[in-house]
């Protein structure tokens, strides 16, 4: 699959604040081994992409604040490939950016953007669908996004609604009809039965000419601040070029702005073990559990008359347990969270009063 004209851009300046308080505001959760397994989820969506792109064509757009952890990370990639945002403006702009700077090397790129963070377990089936994806993208002119075929009602996910292409394309990639962000429990229910709905994974595939025509008609005002600074890219002032177009950049996701208003947008149905890992509980469906159902990761946990829990020991102190059900434990130098699992949406409330009430001490 791997192509001279294969992209991939990796967004990594999110803070992850509904995995407190191992995810902090100066360490953010992609940076961070949640499975164990010897690799941050930066790190393994960045192998991920090596078979598809190749080192030298794969670039990290993140926070400034973020770029030496990156770099520590990542070391394999050079400097000119991490893409560092001044302020957060959304997705938008940070794929307008990589557009950018695409564009300057290689105007006929074929572009995948992925977040940073997400969980894939079946990586040969993930790549033959981003292979699917580049193959559409180059095609035609053409807006791709992943579709997951969805095993449960989520309330947690977008959703996009696809009706049947013609058979001239592959007959996984269908025309999207609708995008609709994160349904009640009862409206994801009927998506799931009407079986013409996929969760939307928030991965996307296009040729660097579709998508800068996409910007041009739907975020003008975008459009003509990258494109005015076009020629700097690439050279010793694109540093001062992003900080001046960022400057006056509104904040747009790349969702609502582009993919939500165009007309010539398709999906690829796809099934390879995804999760976005955007909560604890989503994490406790991914790890390996005892036959009471906790989910440990730790060197040193004690589990006692204890079931459906899940349980972090950052810090590799010893943790003991007694009686805990259905429970989210997090134990770092610094913080002790014990939440019960239906209530981790309220981890991001937690999260805001200490901000308000401390600052950045603990967050």
């Amino acid at each position: 699959m791997q192509n001279r004209s294969n992209w991939c851009v990796i967004m990594a300046g999110g803070v992850g604040s509904r995995f407190w308080p191992m995810s902090r505001t100066a360490y953010p959760k992609q940076f961070l081994d949640f499975l164990g397994l010897g690799r941050t989820l930066l790190q393994q969506t960045y192998d991920r992409f090596l078979p598809i792109c190749g080192k030298e064509r794969i670039l990290v757009v993140t926070n400034a604040r973020y770029a030496s952890i990156v770099r520590e990370q990542l070391p394999d990639i050079a400097d000119w490939q991490i893409l560092e945002e001044p302020e957060r403006r959304n997705t938008a702009p940070c794929v307008a950016y990589a557009n950018a700077v695409i564009g300057a090397r290689d105007p006929h790129a074929l572009v995948v953007v992925a977040p940073s963070d997400h969980l894939v377990l079946k990586e040969e089936a993930f790549r033959e669908t981003v292979g699917i994806a580049l193959d559409q993208a180059a095609a035609s002119d053409c807006l791709v996004t992943l579709g997951i075929m969805p095993s449960r009602p989520d309330t947690g996910y977008g959703y996009i609604q696809f009706k049947e292409s013609d058979g001239r394309m592959h007959p996984r990639v269908k025309r999207v009809k609708t995008f609709t962000e994160k349904p009640d429990h009862e409206t994801a229910l009927r998506f799931i039965e009407s079986g013409d709905f996929l969760w939307n994974a928030g991965i996307f595939i296009w040729s660097l000419a579709s998508i800068d025509a996409a910007y041009a008609r739907h975020l003008p005002a975008m459009h003509a601040l990258f494109a005015a600074r076009r020629a700097d890219f690439g050279g010793p002032d694109e540093s001062a070029a992003i900080r001046e177009i960022y400057a006056e950049c509104s904040s747009e996701s790349i969702d609502y702005g582009i993919m939500e208003k165009a007309d010539n947008v398709f999906t690829v149905k796809s099934d390879f073990g995804w999760s976005d890992l955007g909560t604890w509980g989503s994490l406790y469906t991914h790890l390996p559990k005892d036959a009471a159902g906790n989910a440990a990761i730790g060197d040193a946990v004690k589990l006692y008359d204890c079931s459906g829990n899940v349980v972090h020991a950052h810090d590799g102190r010893l943790m003991v347990l007694q009686g805990l059900e259905d429970c989210i434990v997090v134990s770092t130098k610094d913080a002790l969270l014990v939440c019960r699992k239906r209530d981790e949406q309220q981890i991001k409330h937690f999260v805001n009063e200490l901000t308000a009430e401390s600052g950045e001490r603990y967050v």
